[in-house]
């Protein structure tokens, strides 16, 4: 694919976008000729990513940010127009991991810091952007859920409910704005080989490899760009009739 989705000349902000899925997706805009903003706490991956775009010929800048901040999510939309003069796009990927708690042993710390990335992050994000899409008369936004935004496992209460909410929330949003020519939709990827899924695999590769094959009908974990595809065309004018939609990227997880 290259440089058909009509982005060439769009700019897109991407937060999370140091490593994994944000980084991959930073990549995929910038191959279809966006200019990008690559948002994260990280700044040393976030000044690589941004990098990367740049050694590839493409416009980039790295912007840090705590996304669960409102002051820090205003100043990365303010930055992007301040620096590109509009905004067309946004991926609002920053999330972060749990550990496996039961209800009952989920910390209210974990809880907290969980939710306020993964939701209210999400959410400030799109606060900030939309106003500046209203203002264009057009914009496209997805946001990164996870299929655990669609179901659940045991042990996992506080990232369920992090990522059903993430869901939930992209479907209101889509619906506030769906006569004003933004469209808002979120990708809900299976386990994905990034740095967030390394422990995954560290301690015992040949189990958590078994369990993968087990939970995924493909038989493998997802590659970051497989995922960072999805978000692209969901921000193409190759998606011009989808909002409100989330979309697993999963290799059939989800469908069992």
């Amino acid at each position: 694919m290259t440089m058909t989705q009509g982005l060439r000349g769009k700019v897109a902000i991407v937060t999370g976008g140091a490593s994994g899925i944000g980084r991959a997706s930073a990549l995929a805009f910038a191959r279809e000729g966006a200019k990008v903003i690559v948002a994260d706490i990280n700044v040393d991956g976030g000044e690589e990513t941004s990098g990367m775009i740049r050694q590839a010929g493409g416009e980039s800048i790295f912007v840090k940010t705590n996304v669960s901040k409102a002051n820090e999510a205003e100043a990365l939309v303010n930055k992007a127009v301040e620096r590109y003069g509009r905004l067309d796009c946004a991926h609002n990927n920053a999330g972060v991991g749990s550990t496996r708690r039961s209800t009952v042993d989920c910390t209210e710390e974990d809880w907290d810091r969980i939710i306020s990335v993964n939701l209210k992050g999400v959410w400030l994000c799109m606060k900030y952007e939309i106003p500046q899409m209203l203002k264009q008369g057009r914009g496209a936004i997805v946001n990164t859920a996870s299929t655990y935004g669609l179901v659940s496992r045991e042990k996992r209460p506080a990232y369920t409910a992090s990522k059903h909410g993430v869901v939930g929330l992209t479907k209101a949003a889509a619906l506030d704005y769906a006569k004003a020519g933004i469209r808002i939709n979120a990708v809900c990827p299976s386990v994905t080989l990034t740095p967030m899924t390394e422990h995954l695999f560290a301690s015992d590769p040949e189990t958590a490899e078994a369990q993968i094959v087990s939970m995924i009908p493909m038989g493998r974990a997802a590659a970051p760009e497989e995922v960072a595809e999805a978000v692209v065309w969901l921000c193409s004018d190759a998606a011009s009739f989808v909002t409100g939609h989330a979309m697993a990227v999963d290799g059939g997880s989800v469908a069992r």
